[in-house]
C-alpha cells in the first residue's frame, strides 16, 4: 500500500493533512447508519398550498374592504359636489337628487315625496362619512 493512499474508511482531510473522523458531525465508520435525505417534497407541497390559500384570503379580504372603502370615497365625493344650503346634522338620512342639467343637490325631502330623479338616502355618522342607505 503506497503511503500517500488511505483506506476508504479512515477519514483523512487532504486540506490540513490530518484525520479528522472525531470532529464530523456524523459518524464516519462502515458500520454507522446510511445518513439519507428525508423526503420532503410533499411537506413542501401541503405547505405551499396552505400558504396560498392564506395569501388569496388576506388579498379577498383586503379587495372587499378597498372596494368598499372607494365606493365610499366616490359617494362621499359626489355628495360633497352637490349643493345644499344647510348643514348637515348627524345622524340624519338625506337624499340625493339630480337635475334635468346633470347638477346634483342634497335635500331632506324623501324620493317617496316627490318627483325628482333620486340618487340614493345616506345617513350621515360621526365620522361625518356618508354611508348610502340600502332600501
Amino acid at each position: 500500500m503506497k503511503k500517500d493512499k488511505k483506506p476508504d474508511n479512515v477519514v483523512f482531510n487532504t486540506t490540513t493533512q490530518k484525520y479528522d473522523a472525531a470532529l464530523k458531525p456524523y459518524a464516519t465508520n462502515v458500520g454507522a447508519p446510511v445518513i439519507t435525505t428525508t423526503d420532503t417534497i410533499a411537506w413542501k407541497n401541503r405547505s405551499i398550498n396552505k400558504i396560498n390559500q392564506k395569501v388569496a384570503a388576506k388579498y379577498a379580504e383586503l379587495k372587499a374592504e378597498y372596494d368598499q372603502m372607494l365606493e365610499e370615497f366616490e359617494y362621499n365625493k359626489l355628495i360633497f359636489q352637490a349643493t345644499f344650503n344647510f348643514e348637515p346634522i348627524i345622524g340624519e338620512i338625506y337624499h340625493l337628487y339630480k337635475r334635468e342639467n346633470e347638477t346634483t343637490f342634497l335635500s331632506i325631502i324623501a324620493p317617496t315625496e316627490c318627483n325628482f330623479n333620486c340618487m340614493g338616502s345616506f345617513y350621515l355618522n360621526a365620522d361625518q362619512i356618508w354611508e348610502k342607505l340600502e332600501y
